[in-house]
């Protein structure tokens, strides 16, 4: 989990971010999670795929959420700017803090994954 700065409000959230040009999602997962954490992660399989509207902005969002293992950490690493620090929470600290989640997503994530979502990587195509 990390703990970001949005809005001025603290909030919890999954390593999330954005694509660059010409980046497959599989490197964007390994990339947003190694700058926003400082660990390596390697994907394994896609948990979900969920979209959200934002209920005041009625902004639209789409996540994917996928499960792995992380490797190795640098804890020498600067993380992305708006990202305070990164932790690792069991499930009832993440459902406690429910009110700082940046989406309902984040616990839907946790949720799908616990109850066995798993699907092929090799459902992302370039």
């Amino acid at each position: 989990m990390v703990e970001e700065e949005i809005n001025g409000k603290m909030t919890l959230n999954q390593p999330a971010g954005h694509l660059e040009p010409d980046e497959s999602l599989i490197d964007a997962v390994i990339r947003e999670t190694q700058e926003e954490t400082a660990w390596q992660f390697e994907p394994e399989s896609l948990v979900g795929i969920y979209r959200w509207v934002h209920p005041v902005k009625k902004d639209t969002y789409i996540r994917y959420c996928f499960s792995g293992r992380v490797t190795q950490h640098d804890p020498e690493q600067p993380l992305d700017g708006d990202i305070h620090r990164a932790l690792w929470l069991s499930l009832d600290d993440i459902r406690a803090r429910q009110a700082q989640h940046r989406s309902p997503l984040v616990l839907q994530c946790f949720e799908d994954y616990l109850a066995g979502h798993r699907y092929s990587l090799s459902l992302l195509r370039n």
